[in-house]
This record gives C-alpha cells, sequence and structure tokens, in this order.
C-alpha cells in the first residue's frame, strides 16, 4: 500500500483488556459495584472521546445500571486509569481534562431511551460540569443549556510544574466560543481544588461562526464566519498564558450555509445534527513545520459520475480545484471523501474510487502529485469508515477507537515505481519516495538501478537529470526554511500532458491579511512565504544560466580535469552568492557548507550512476586500452555515460574528473570512425589529452588506425595537437610539426636587405624559391636561437619535411 498504517492505539486492545482485568478483580473480592470495572456485558458502550495535545486518549463506557465512568489512556506510560463516574444513565457530548490531571471537564445529553425521566435540570437539554479529581471532590455546573456544548481544555508548552490557572473552552452550539479561567490552589497537602469556582471569570472568544477547527498540536482555532454571504476563515493562536491573538483573516471562495455548523477535532461529534451536517461541504484546514498553509475543500456531491474537491494553497497564493472521474460508475459513493495531512503531502482519499496525494511544497505541476484510480488494491488501502485527520501524521477512526499514524511506505513507492506504466506516475512516484528521506543512501542505490534498467522509458522528462536534481534538493532541503524557493526541485518548468481520470484549473486566490506585526515559528515561516508570494517574481530559484555565461567567457585550451574544477568553482561562487542574497539570518559559515554539501552531492550521484553501471556489467580496467574490441557492457556503460551527459549538459552541471577521458575512450571502442568523428564534432565526445595520448601509445599504424589517428589529430586544439603530434612516429605528424615550427618562425617575421649569400649546405636544393625559403627560416633561427630554437623530436623526418615543404610551396605558386 503507498500508505502505512502505524497503530498507536486501539480501544479492544489498549482499554478493554484492563476494564476486564478490573471486573474480574472486583468479583474476586466480592465487590458489589461502584467501581470502574462494573460493565457486565456492556463492552459495545466504549467508545473514544478526545485525543489531547500531550498524546493522552480520554475515553468512556456505561455499567448495567447505566452509570457513566471516564478513563484516561495515557500514551506515554500505555497505562490506563479511572478519572470520573457520573452516577446518572446519561449520553457524553465531549470531554476534556487538564494538563495535570486535576480537573475534567465533561458535557453531558439526557440518553435517548423512551420511559426515562429528565436526569437534568428542567428546562436544560446539555449539561456541562467541572470536576475536582484529585482526589474526587466538587462538581461545578458550568452550563445547563438547551444546545450542545462541547470542551477542550488548553495545553500551553510550558515547564514540568503545575500551572496555577487552567484555561477552558466552551463551544456552543448556537455559534460562539469563550474561554474560562480557572484558578486552582492546594489544600491539604496534594489535594487541589478550584479557587473562586462561583465566579470563573470568562472571555469571548468567537462568535457567529459556521464551522471550526482545532489544532491540538499547535494550539489553534481555525473558524470560519459569512459576511455578506462570503466565507472568512479566521486563526486564533492560544499562548501560554490567557493571552490569544487572532492571527489572520482570509476570505474563501466555497459555499457554506449559515444554517450549518460544523466542528472538527473537537472530540466525538456523533451528535452533531446529522441533517444539518449532510449540507455541510468537507472543510479541513492543513498546516506544517515549512509554513504552509492548505485549505481542502469538497462541496457535496451532485453526481455519480465525477467529484470535485478544491486545495487553496495560501502559502503559494493560488489554488487548484480537481474534478475526478470516479473509477467505477455503478457502485455508489456511501462514505465521505477524506483529506489526510501527510506532512510534505495532502492525501485525498475516496474509498473505492480513487487516491490522490498531493504535494503541497511544489504544488504548481500536476505531475509532481500521484493520482491513482481503478486500482482497487490501491484505492482500498485505508479503512472504509470515517476518518478523521488529527495534528500531525495522526489519524482517527471514530467507528473502530483506533488510532493510527499515516506514513508514506517508501518500500511500496519503490515497487510501484517499477510498475509504473504513466511518466506523471514515474516523475510523481521518485519525487514522493525521495521525500521520505529514510537511508538515502540505500534509497538511492535503488533508484539508481530503477533508472538503469528505464533509461529509454521516460519521453516526457530525462530520468537521470531528474534524479539528480530532486535527490540533491531534498540532501539540503531540512537543513534551513526558504530552500523551496531557492533551490531547484525539478528539471521540469512546465507540463501540458494530460493525467487520465483528474482535470483541474488553477486560480489565484487572495492572500491571508496578517493581523499581528510580530512572529516567531510557525507564523515567521508562513509569513515569508506570503511576503514572497507577493514580491519575488519572477522566481528566485538558482538557475545555471550564470554560470553558462562566467564559463564560456573563461574557458581555453586547459585540461578535462581543469575544466571541470573551474565549472565547480563557478557554480560555488555563484551558488553561494545566491544563498547569501536571499537567506536572511543565517551565518555565512553554515551557507558555505550547505553550498559545498550541495555541489558535493551533485557530483556523489554522477558518480554513483556510473559505478552502478560499471558493477552492473562487470567492466575491467582493461577496457582502457584501445588494442580490443568493445563488449557489450562497453556498449551499455557508453550509452548510460552519453545519457548522463546529454543531462548535466543542458543544466551546466559538473561533472567527477576523469568523466570525459573514459567516455571518449569507450566511444573509440564502441563506434565506427564516422559515427565517432560525429560525436567529436557535436561535442558530445571531448578530445581530452589524456585519451588522446592513450589512443597514439595503443593503436598501431594500420591503415585503418592511421585514419583515426589522422582524423582526431586535425580534430585538436593547436596546443593540444602539437604535444599529440610528438607521440606519433608517422610522417603525417612530422609533417603537422613542422607546418607549425614554420608558422612559428614566420607570425613576427619583417623582411630586411640581406648583406650576405647564402651558405651553400645540405638543405640546398635545385628549386631556388625554395632555396631562398629556407634561408629565411636560417636566418630567423639564428637571429634569437634561444626563442626559435627547434623543438627536435625523433620522430621528425627531415627529409620528409624537405619534401612536403617543396610540395606545399609548388601547391601555393600553382606549378
Amino acid at each position: 500500500m503507498a500508505l502505512r498504517l502505524v497503530s498507536d492505539f486501539d480501544l479492544g486492545k489498549d482499554v478493554l483488556p484492563w476494564l476486564r482485568a478490573q471486573r474480574a478483580a472486583l468479583v474476586a473480592a466480592g465487590a458489589g459495584g461502584g467501581g470502574p470495572g462494573v460493565l457486565e456485558n456492556n463492552y459495545e458502550s466504549l467508545r473514544l472521546l478526545n485525543v489531547e495535545r500531550n498524546g493522552n486518549i480520554i475515553y468512556t463506557y456505561k455499567d448495567d445500571k447505566g452509570n457513566v465512568f471516564f478513563g484516561l489512556y495515557d500514551y506515554q506510560t500505555k497505562q490506563n486509569e479511572h478519572l470520573y463516574t457520573f452516577e446518572k444513565d446519561l449520553q457524553v457530548v465531549s470531554c476534556s481534562v487538564n494538563r495535570e490531571r486535576t480537573l475534567l471537564a465533561a458535557s453531558l445529553v439526557q440518553a435517548a431511551k423512551e420511559g426515562r425521566r429528565n436526569e437534568l435540570q428542567p428546562g436544560s437539554r446539555c449539561l456541562t460540569l467541572l470536576v475536582e479529581i484529585h482526589p474526587i471532590n466538587n462538581v461545578k455546573v458550568l452550563k445547563a443549556v438547551d444546545s450542545y456544548i462541547w470542551v477542550q481544555f488548553l495545553y500551553p508548552h510550558v515547564e514540568s510544574h503545575p500551572l496555577p490557572e487552567n484555561h477552558l473552552l466552551l463551544i456552543s452550539e448556537e455559534k460562539y466560543i469563550e474561554q474560562l479561567h480557572i484558578q486552582v490552589t492546594q489544600e491539604d497537602g496534594d489535594r487541589v481544588v478550584i479557587k473562586n469556582s462561583d465566579h470563573l471569570p470568562r472571555q469571548r472568544v468567537a462568535e457567529d461562526f459556521v464551522w471550526a477547527q482545532w489544532d491540538m498540536s499547535e494550539q489553534r482555532l481555525y473558524y470560519i464566519v459569512l459576511k455578506k454571504s462570503r466565507s472568512v476563515l479566521k486563526c486564533i493562536q492560544f499562548y501560554a498564558d490567557e493571552h490569544f491573538s487572532l492571527m489572520f483573516e482570509a476570505p474563501l471562495d466555497v459555499s457554506l450555509s449559515d444554517s450549518g455548523f460544523k466542528l472538527v477535532n473537537f472530540g466525538y461529534d456523533d451528535l452533531q445534527d446529522q441533517e444539518k451536517l449532510s449540507k455541510h461541504p468537507t472543510l479541513c484546514v492543513f498546516t506544517n513545520h515549512t509554513g504552509s498553509l492548505c485549505v481542502c475543500y469538497c462541496p457535496n456531491f451532485d453526481t455519480w459520475e465525477q467529484i470535485t474537491y478544491s486545495v487553496l494553497y495560501f502559502h503559494k497564493g493560488h489554488g487548484k480545484t480537481f474534478t475526478a472521474t470516479l473509477g467505477r460508475v455503478d457502485s455508489r459513493v456511501t462514505k465521505g471523501i477524506t483529506f489526510l495531512s501527510l506532512d510534505y503531502y495532502v492525501a485525498v482519499y475516496l474509498p473505492g474510487h480513487f487516491f490522490h496525494l498531493l504535494n503541497i511544497q511544489h504544488p504548481d505541476l500536476i505531475c509532481h502529485s500521484l493520482f491513482l484510480t481503478g486500482n482497487s488494491e490501491v484505492i482500498d488501502m485505508l479503512p472504509h469508515s470515517p476518518l478523521q485527520s488529527l495534528s500531525g501524521s495522526l489519524v482517527l477512526d471514530w467507528c473502530s477507537g483506533k488510532i493510527y499514524r499515516v506514513l508514506l511506505n517508501q518500500s511500496y513507492l519503490l515497487e510501484f515505481l517499477w510498475n509504473a506504466r504513466l511518466d506523471c506516475e514515474k516523475l510523481a512516484l521518485l519525487h514522493c519516495v525521495l521525500s521520505c528521506g529514510r537511508d538515502p543512501r540505500q534509497l538511492e542505490a535503488k533508484i539508481i538501478q530503477w533508472i538503469s534498467e528505464n533509461i529509454s522509458a521516460c519521453h516526457s522528462f530525462d530520468l537521470i537529470q531528474e534524479f539528480i536534481i530532486a535527490s540533491s534538493y531534498w540532501s539540503i532541503y531540512p537543513e534551513t526554511s526558504n530552500m523551496d524557493k531557492l533551490l531547484p526541485y525539478s528539471s521540469l518548468l512546465t507540463w501540458d500532458t494530460e493525467i487520465p481520470g483528474i482535470t483541474l484549473v488553477t486560480e489565484e486566490i487572495p492572500l491571508p491579511l496578517m493581523k499581528v506585526h510580530s512572529f516567531k515559528g510557525y507564523w515567521e515561516k508562513l509569513n515569508s512565504n506570503l511576503e514572497y508570494v507577493k514580491y519575488s517574481k519572477p522566481h528566485l530559484h538558482y538557475n545555471s544560466s550564470v554560470v553558462r555565461r562566467e564559463w564560456h567567457s573563461l574557458i581555453s585550451e586547459e585540461e578535462e580535469d581543469n575544466h571541470q574544477r573551474l565549472l565547480m568553482g563557478l557554480m560555488v561562487s555563484e551558488l553561494k552568492d545566491h544563498l547569501l542574497r536571499h537567506l536572511q539570518g543565517v551565518e555565512k559559515k553554515k551557507i558555505e557548507q550547505m553550498v559545498l554539501d550541495y555541489v558535493s552531492k551533485l557530483l556523489d550521484l554522477i558518480c554513483q550512476i556510473l559505478e552502478a553501471s560499471w558493477r552492473k556489467h562487470n567492466l575491467h580496467p582493461w577496457v582502457l586500452h584501445f588494442n580490443r574490441r568493445a563488449s557489450a557492457a562497453e556498449f551499455a556503460v557508453f550509452h548510460i555515460m552519453t545519457r548522463i551527459l546529454e543531462a548535466t549538459n543542458s543544466l551546466f552541471l559538473p561533472l567527477p574528473p576523469g568523466f570525459h577521458t573514459l567516455h571518449t575512450i569507450l566511444g573509440v571502442h564502441c563506434l565506427p570512425l564516422h559515427n565517432l568523428l560525429h560525436y567529436i564534432d557535436n561535442g558530445v565526445l571531448l578530445l581530452t589529452e589524456t585519451a588522446v595520448t592513450r589512443l597514439m601509445k595503443d593503436l598501431d599504424n594500420t591503415e585503418k588506425n592511421e585514419k583515426v589517428k589522422f582524423s582526431i589529430i586535425v580534430r585538436l586544439p593547436p596546443l593540444t595537437g602539437q604535444k599529440i603530434c610528438r607521440l606519433w612516429d608517422h610522417p603525417v605528424s612530422s609533417n603537422i610539426i613542422s607546418r607549425n615550427h614554420v608558422k612559428r618562425l614566420l607570425q613576427n617575421y619583417n623582411k630586411q636587405p640581406r648583406s650576405s649569400m647564402m651558405d651553400k649546405s645540405s638543405f640546398s636544393v635545385e628549386f631556388l624559391p625554395l632555396n631562398y625559403f629556407i634561408e629565411i627560416l636560417t636566418d630567423i633561427e639564428s637571429s634569437n636561437p634561444a626563442l626559435y630554437a627547434f623543438e627536435r623530436h625523433d620522430n621528425v623526418d627531415a627529409k620528409f619535411v624537405e619534401e612536403a615543404a617543396l610540395k606545399h610551396t609548388t601547391m601555393l605558386l600553382g606549378l
């Protein structure tokens, strides 16, 4: 399965055995009742009520007399604890306990049984209580009203010592939220009681809302109000003291009814008016540590053939509306759509129909998100019962009382990558696997193995290019924020290919209006993202075109390794300047190290691809010699190296030292001469001094090899060509050496009157113009022996030089 569900809690396994053990202990002790274990056959009444910030889970159950018991499962110690018993047959709406477990707040309503007398106060339907439970003592009625009330204690980030004041939220069905400030004091040792319980200060937090969501982990309240029939999303951040702040307001283009009312993550919601809830769309807010802010929205179904849902990426300034074709038209959508938060992704899931994994860090191109439909094994990976996404990657299945931690299944995604047919699936899976970040070295090795088997299988993008860019990005991304704006994430800038089963429309959306001026933590990152959307156009991603301009102005005839060192140096310099300009508040040394790590990672990935290909085809060092025929393995490695070169050239990335030399040697082995020269002339093969030197030494002077040598020598840069010619004992090389020497002598020649006759010597020939030419050359050499001394070499044939000079003079004179 693409998602891996790890069980964090199960009522049936973590609570029920404890309850049965409690009952057995009471029976053995002869107790008649009144304890937490008196449960008889009423285990079906056991249900989960709430999950607090520290992971503790509150649940309830009834005994055979209808008495309501409240229990707590400690997430850290994995132990259960009985909190309180309410000796009336009522139904629990909501429950919360404070961090110190000294106060319990609960909201209860009359149990739905005919003939039952009203156990509550006259005229009230819902009773909200505040109970001292350390030890069990006073019970205070907070509200006795005709509308439902939900309760939630705040859990501030503070040290472990007890707080003198607790803060409790009351959420009313009458569309208001208020905060109670509860001071406590210790009496008679460790007994905790409420101070001034008759006068608990109250503060109105929100009102006239039609939807609200609680973020237990970050202690944030999101809610929506209607202003002139327009939906406005607001967020309140609660702090360690009684202080809270309205952080932002954002207009939403979603349709909500003023008559509806929906709560998300405020505990068990079975008692909300289901008729009204059915009129409400599915809506939830997700954030993560990078400063992202997403609103996921799905209106009511109006057809069984397709479904429309939207994701508003506020941190990117745009929203996308997707329309998915349902996988099986004959089936009915019996369960609603589910949105799940998965760190860098949001999953959209409709059981039995489709699964959509949305990339929220880089949502611009749909190909970076994974859409699956029609495959029952994939799209039935999650429970069909309604799931509720809690903070982080936790999801809650209310029906079964189970809590799961949902993770991307890296091993399954890798397996799926091998079997994917569509380019869009391969691209999305590649990025998804790399984002998992577990054991990157082993992961990269597996991806490289896949690339080597599918090197020509992708037509919409370059596999090697995408892997190098994406893997290098994820290797450095976690080190600091804003890297997603400054480093390239993908080699693709556009995607025009349709993805089967889904269409989308992208629209710009109004940005949230921040209501505070000082930011820390998440809010600082969100504000940075919003500022980037406002002011940073065009995009600030690092682009290698800067290096390309510098490079072409600097390279001359240096050897290959010097080329690559120069390119690496340019890239390090330009990337460092780029990050220094845009990464505010990060130390220069840290930036310099990040740049070095990034460039090193690029080179390391290329080396890994080469090494994996070399090992796969079992090549040996003797392939570096020219005096042998090429094998099929060498052809395969040459092909991989050519694809690496294509990928790095278009991105202008450096290559490991010696790459071009090895590539050229394999090219000479594998290609016919006309193909070889075509590769050289088009810049695919680079004639390095090392490679050509080995070629001159290894190949003998057969007619075929002479043709190869001469074809290569004439394509060398002048300086390199002069060095190589002296290694080849052949008239052709002697001709080239002599011509270059004469050219050097005549470059600065100024004709002057000659006072002496030529000294007859062994150089004298019957052709007078050549005699005169030799006299001039001799005179130039003798005028400055140190500067113009002929570089003698054993491979120079003097007779051949004389004949070649005569031939060229004859040709020039047209004789």
